[in-house]
């Protein structure tokens, strides 16, 4: 159906029909086509859906010599002619003259269509999960003469990270050791009365080592908010007291 009009001539018809521009006897013309002709329907509802996103685009004013020349060009139309005025049949709110309805359109389509594109990758960047690169944290001892060190690789995206440990000191009855994480004065999460999260308590074998997973709290997301990882030795009873002096911290 589209190969009986020149192409240049249906686009300044489908144009016109989505802006709402058109006698009623060609938009009835375009109507029918549409119906025998699918792939033209959705040309013309991809440009509807274009023009309909524009209308979310902010107000802006257009360089001075398009201005004038639109300016003029509607005065031109608003002049007496023997042929009526044309009149919106749509929902476009335009009364332009025919070119530059279609000048119009063009500028409008074009800018929709990017927005369009725009709308969908903020869809995709909202709906897809964030990735986070894996963090190391090495802890070294707080005494000068004591080679113990711990390492906590964190991973973000499952909040789940190994603590590795080794050479800390055997503990003593009712003792046990506990990761915390602490953050910056201020941070929008729960901490204790030094600022610090309970990361997870643990034992060491005689050889004072100790390899495991930890389930870490989701400030991990928000890293810059963490200033240390430190473990401690605490009362088994009570470990979230946090009494104990850092035995291995982060630099």
């Amino acid at each position: 159906m589209t190969g009986s009009m020149p192409s240049e001539q249906l686009q300044l018809l489908i144009a016109g029909y989505v802006l709402g521009d058109l006698e009623p006897e060609e938009a009835a013309e375009l109507e029918q086509r549409l119906a025998d002709d699918p792939a033209l329907a959705e040309e013309v509802s991809r440009m509807q859906k274009a023009l309909e996103l524009s209308y979310a685009l902010p107000e802006l004013q257009p360089p001075a010599q398009l201005r004038s020349a639109i300016l003029g060009a509607q005065a031109q139309s608003t002049q007496p002619q023997s042929r009526p005025q044309l009149r919106p049949v749509g929902r476009a709110p335009f009364a332009w003259s025919r070119a530059i309805g279609v000048a119009a359109a063009g500028l409008i389509i074009a800018l929709g269509i990017n927005n369009y594109r725009l709308w969908q990758a903020l869809q995709v960047s909202q709906t897809a999960p964030q990735r986070f690169d894996v963090l190391t944290y090495s802890l070294q001892s707080t005494a000068a003469a004591k080679p113990a060190a711990a390492t906590v690789v964190a991973n973000p995206n499952d909040l789940g990270a190994v603590l590795t440990a080794q050479n800390l000191p055997p503990l003593p009855p009712g003792k046990v050791y506990v990761l915390w994480t602490v953050l910056q004065q201020g941070a929008p999460f729960t901490t204790d009365h030094k600022g610090a999260i309970l990361t997870e308590v643990f034992k060491v074998n005689p050889q004072g080592k100790v390899v495991r997973t930890v389930t870490l709290p989701e400030v991990y997301r928000s890293k810059d908010w963490i200033t240390k990882i430190a473990i401690t030795l605490e009362d088994a009873a009570a470990p979230q007291r946090h009494q104990g002096a850092p035995i291995l911290i982060t630099s």
